[in-house]
């Protein structure tokens, strides 16, 4: 590909109300667009959904899900929402050799300079020190305020250039471009940046909402299965904390994820983006209903920090984190066991962890320990996310049985070297 970009004729997004070609089982507040874009006497047209982020004083923004964009549609797209003339696009060395060059010359041309910062990959990099490596490039290369830092990869990646983007000259734009299922449904939304603390993970950070966030789910063909299957720990969320008719479709339908079908993962990632972009709307800083997205992620996040960053996939972490939740929630008679089984049955129909490995260093002294400095502890006391009633209730709160948790964690680390 050249760095260039050849000359787009005409470029009109068309919102209509066509009807996907994957029958889903529910409505929601995406919107389909088609592309239609005349380039170099060629036309082409690309139907993908856009779902919008409405937020206050003029922040809202449009998550774009499709697959097949020609390069034409996909630099309109992301341009508009450059607003300077510099672009720092930031990525990490496992997607720098698949798709950097592309975005780069998807964005650059036409008055647009980009310059690029490769970072290593990995959880256990997602530091203070390797993210003030985007800020050490944008000091030398003079970027000012008007200039835009662009995250391409997964969650850790979109973390972290969200984060440098929050607090670099006090605030500068940013994009997301997730290419994980992970960041597509879940971190690439909302504006929750930051990096991870020796003492705890993502205890350093900031909120700061995106452009726009740009989701190509052909990126998908490149991600290796076990950070697929990572990814949908997150999805399965949505329908346990709020959305059962969703629970439901996935339980029909997981097979289908996991074995890659374009049609349902795209599905699953527009209903995962409706579900975080309601509830972002509503609570964006995290005062009370989002912290319901964090079902299973005080007891996962514990098992990735004390397990050593790097160790567990964040989804893995959290898929067991959501059995340990459901566990302790049907140990305090919020559930029922027919539910707690169908938690059970999902996730490892997704073939994510449901124990601890039988090499864990995990103990209940760490669990505690970790658990303790969890962000949602609030004037010393621990509040967790726990299910309650039926398929889709949850309640975000300090006053449960202590004695459940602690049972709970117990049989947990018993479980470690078990088959």
């Amino acid at each position: 590909m050249t760095s260039a970009w050849p000359l787009v004729a005409t470029v009109l997004v068309l919102y209509s109300g066509l009807a996907s070609s994957f029958t889903p089982p529910m409505g929601g507040n995406g919107n389909h667009a088609t592309a239609s874009t005349t380039h170099l006497g060629v036309a082409a047209a690309t139907q993908y959904d856009v779902v919008k982020v409405d937020l206050t004083d003029g922040r809202d923004y449009p998550i774009y899900i499709g697959s097949d964009f020609t390069d034409a549609e996909a630099s309109a797209l992301l341009r508009k929402h450059v607003h300077g003339k510099r672009v720092l696009l930031i990525t990490n060395d496992r997607i720098a050799p698949m798709y950097l060059e592309k975005y780069q010359a998807l964005m650059g041309g036409e008055g647009l300079q980009v310059d690029t910062v490769v970072l290593p990959d990995g959880e256990e990099n997602k530091s203070f020190d390797v993210m003030s490596m985007i800020l050490d490039r944008a000091l030398e290369l003079g970027l000012d305020r008007r200039s835009t830092f662009v995250a391409l990869g997964g969650g850790v990646i979109g973390d972290m250039v969200g984060f440098a983007s929050a607090i670099y000259q006090r605030g500068v734009n940013f994009i997301q471009i997730p290419t994980t299922v992970m960041a597509m449904v879940d971190s690439s939304v909302g504006g929750k940046t930051g990096v991870n603390h020796p003492l705890g993970k993502n205890m350093v950070g900031a909120f700061h909402q995106p452009q726009c966030v740009f989701i190509d789910t052909n990126t998908l063909d490149t991600l290796p299965d076990r950070e697929l299957k990572s990814g949908l720990s997150e999805v399965v969320k949505y329908g346990l904390i709020r959305d059962a008719p969703f629970f439901a479709w996935q339980e029909e339908n997981m097979d289908k994820l996991v074995g890659r079908d374009s049609e349902a993962m795209r599905y699953a990632i527009k209903r995962s983006c409706e579900n975080k972009s309601e509830v972002v709307q509503a609570d964006e800083k995290e005062a009370g209903m989002r912290a319901t997205l964090n079902l299973g992620h005080t007891f996962g996040h514990a098992i990735e920090n004390g397990s050593g960053y790097g160790t567990f996939l964040h989804g893995e972490g959290v898929a067991i984190g959501t059995a340990m939740a459901a566990t302790m929630s049907e140990k305090m008679g919020w559930i029922d066991e027919g539910l707690k089984q169908r938690i059970y049955d999902i996730l490892e129909s997704a073939d994510l962890p449901l124990k601890l490995p039988k090499d864990s260093p995990m103990t209940v002294e760490t669990f505690n320990k970790l658990m303790s400095l969890d962000k949602k502890v609030a004037d010393g006391q621990l509040r967790l996310i726990l299910l309650q009633g039926g398929l889709g209730g949850c309640k975000f709160t300090g006053d449960f049985d202590q004695k459940a948790m602690q049972e709970t964690i117990e049989q947990f680390v018993a479980e470690i070297g078990e088959p």
